[in-house]
């Protein structure tokens, strides 16, 4: 079951994941649909209005990513998990979510550091940078990079639980 953000860097991420969704979904429907009745109507098309939909897909895929880890809608095997004791998963959940943490930060610096190399590349009808899509990358891998500190800090602030109090269930924490 999804869980609502629990402190104001979950409610900030929310909220500017969900901004750039609505917007990059609204956007890209009507310029589809305009285009499309524009096409039946007239027979033409606007010459940009594939190109936009392509640059803002990136922004959409990245804020469903980035909302899909803070309702921790992913894929998890946990059995090594449950195998061992109360006070090691507490540990071993630390370590995990610093070095996802540390992944998703070192992605964000590497895409950082190709903004430049990017920005050269441009759409062919519009002339806009290859960075801004690299941008929601870069954007997305630095919140997933908070969201796994935020995860790290909660494992650690929560007390160990035992197997058999949690119902079979594995303790982790939730963005």
């Amino acid at each position: 079951m999804a869980q609502a953000p629990s402190g104001w860097v979950d409610g900030a991420i929310t909220g500017i994941c969900r901004v750039v969704l609505w917007l990059s979904t609204s956007v890209i429907f009507v310029i589809l649909v305009a285009n499309t009745v524009l096409r039946y109507a007239t027979g033409s098309s606007l010459a940009w209005a594939n190109e936009v939909p392509e640059l803002l897909f990136p922004w959409l895929v990245m804020a469903g990513v980035v909302i899909a880890a803070q309702h921790s809608a992913h894929i998890a095997t946990t059995f090594l998990m449950d195998a061992v004791p109360a006070g090691v998963r507490r540990v071993v959940a630390v370590l995990a979510w610093l070095v996802v943490a540390g992944m998703y930060a070192t992605l964000s610096v590497a895409t950082f550091r190709m903004l430049e190399i990017v920005h050269d590349e441009k759409s062919p009808i519009l002339q806009l940078p290859g960075s801004i899509t690299y941008g929601c990358v870069m954007g997305g891998m630095a919140l997933l990079a908070a969201l796994a500190l935020q995860s790290a800090w909660h494992a650690w602030c929560t007390a160990p639980q035992h197997a058999a109090a949690a119902d079979g269930a594995v303790p982790t924490a939730h963005w």
